[in-house]
């Protein structure tokens, strides 16, 4: 009988399970716990308006559904360890967490370059809010900035910065910045309008070291330049949060391996039926784009896999029918995202890096323009510079392929009350 779940997490993965469990009549107590100081906010700001301006924290922030206005905070608290055979969580601070169900949603931290000078102050990573204060603290007109790692967070942050007047260069190990994802002729396109704008670019080369002697005064490449700096922001990829979980009958390797249920496997292949890992640091088969397990760093995904989980725990408090239900039910979301880089705004829908070929399917690259990307003959996503309603029908088409919307429609609902739940008869 699950009375309790405990969420790890206060981001926004964990506040939508709270969101899906209530909404699916769990009347059970919820938990979550976070190690940042702050409630649940948005972090695609971080790197645009937030950077930019100076916007009111509590305009980033998510809304306080008066639907979860019983659930228990916990932040600036890390959990560091984990027993699941006993349901239990420990704290840095040695304090003790049962749960009878458990959702990991400890998302991402930034890599951080390990080079020499890269503790001097003036080096900066972004992903949480203290980070974007801190960077937006240290950025000024006259700032010479840069940015190390050409992807989208890369781009977006240099975008920000040079709208603020400063000096920016990207430095990029590709030929092109967002070539993996975007490829070839979709990247050079934004590479050329960014330079419109005055960004720079040093592509296919590498920081060796940062130079300075309490602060940043420049970096040092690997073709024997140096480069005048006052502000390093490093944005060379990032890694899930999961050394927490060691010890535990996992595979954690590149994320946590989980079923289509988003239930956590053991290394035999078997589920904990109590433990479930979503957004970011899960890894999960989608059917839409074939039977490998992947993770999916992209803005829906925290939600949609959050609504999953709290599906399959609701209906395990029914009973073993509507688990058995709930546990056919198809899951494929179709993963987006969005990115804005001055004047271009680009919509991607699916999993751009599954393809093999990528074609201009609509418009002019110069203009507005939409790419189609594709496994063999199958179209497995497809990115747009404008032209939303023609990329949503492009979005409606890849959805087609398998027969469906992206999930099946919901043939489990909890139709009991809340006051109806095991834990209110009692």
């Amino acid at each position: 009988m699950v009375e309790s779940v405990v969420i790890v997490g206060a981001s926004l993965g964990g506040i939508r399970a709270a969101e899906a469990l209530r909404r699916s009549a769990f009347s059970g107590a919820i938990t979550v716990i976070g190690d940042e100081a702050h409630l649940p906010y948005n972090r695609p700001p971080l790197s645009k308006h937030f950077l930019a301006s100076q916007i009111e924290l509590e305009a980033i922030f998510f809304p306080r559904r008066s639907l979860v206005s019983d659930v228990s905070w916990h932040v600036g608290t890390r959990i560091t360890s984990a027993d699941f055979d006993e349901q239990t969580l420990t704290s840095a601070h040695s304090d003790t967490y049962s749960y009878d169900s458990l959702i990991i949603a400890t998302g991402l931290r930034p890599k951080r370059l390990r080079i020499p000078g890269s503790e001097l102050w003036g080096c900066f990573a972004l992903r949480t809010l203290d980070d974007a204060v801190e960077l937006r603290s240290a950025l000024t007109p006259e700032s010479r900035v840069v940015v190390v790692g050409s992807g989208f967070i890369g781009c977006e942050v240099a975008a920000t910065v040079r709208s603020l007047g400063c000096e920016v260069t990207v430095i990029g190990r590709d030929e092109f910045p967002m070539q993996r994802p975007l490829g070839t002729e979709l990247a050079a396109e934004l590479m050329r309008r960014n330079e419109d704008h005055g960004i720079r670019f040093r592509m296919l080369t590498r920081v060796k070291q940062i130079l300075g002697e309490d602060r940043v005064t420049g970096v040092a490449l690997d073709d024997g330049t140096t480069m005048e700096c006052n502000v390093v922001v490093e944005a060379v990829g990032s890694q899930q949060n999961t050394e927490w979980l060691r010890g535990n009958d996992i595979d954690a390797d590149q994320g946590i391996l989980t079923d289509s249920a988003m239930r956590v496997l053991r290394r035999d292949g078997q589920a904990w039926k109590n433990v479930f890992a979503v957004g970011d640091v899960a890894r999960f088969p989608n059917k839409l784009f074939g039977d490998e397990a992947s993770t999916v760093e992209h803005w829906n995904i925290p939600t949609e896999t959050a609504k999953r989980a709290a599906e399959i725990i609701a209906a395990g408090v029914v009973g073993p029918e509507a688990l058995e239900l709930a546990l056919s039910r198809r899951f494929a979301p179709i993963p987006s995202f969005w990115s804005d880089q001055f004047d271009a705004h680009l919509l991607a829908y699916g999993m751009l890096g599954r393809a093999d070929r990528i074609k201009l399917v609509h418009g002019r690259v110069s203009t507005e323009c939409i790419f189609g990307y594709f496994h063999g003959e199958t179209l497995v996503g497809v990115c747009g510079i404008g032209n939303r309603s023609m990329v949503m029908h492009y979005r409606d088409q890849l959805a087609q392929q398998s027969g469906s919307n992206g999930s099946d429609p919901a043939p489990f609902l909890l139709t009991s009350s809340r006051a109806d739940t095991p834990k209110a008869r009692q």
